[in-house]
């Protein structure tokens, strides 16, 4: 599913990304705070972010 999400260009431009990198960033971000919420288990966070759980648990120590 492909969901689309209207942002400034200033938030592309403050963060120095393309808006494909602002895209895949975000979307771990909302995985990690969905699973520190306890929202999502680590595995079902790891595919929400598009990372396998070895790379999920690396985002969360970042």
């Amino acid at each position: 599913m492909q969901l689309i999400v209207d942002m400034p260009e200033s938030a592309f431009a403050t963060l120095h990304q393309a808006p494909r990198e602002f895209a895949r960033e975000m979307r771990i971000a909302a995985a990690v705070k969905w699973y520190e919420l306890g929202r999502f288990s680590q595995g079902r966070a790891a595919e929400i972010a598009g990372l396998t759980r070895a790379g999920f648990i690396d985002a969360l120590s970042r």
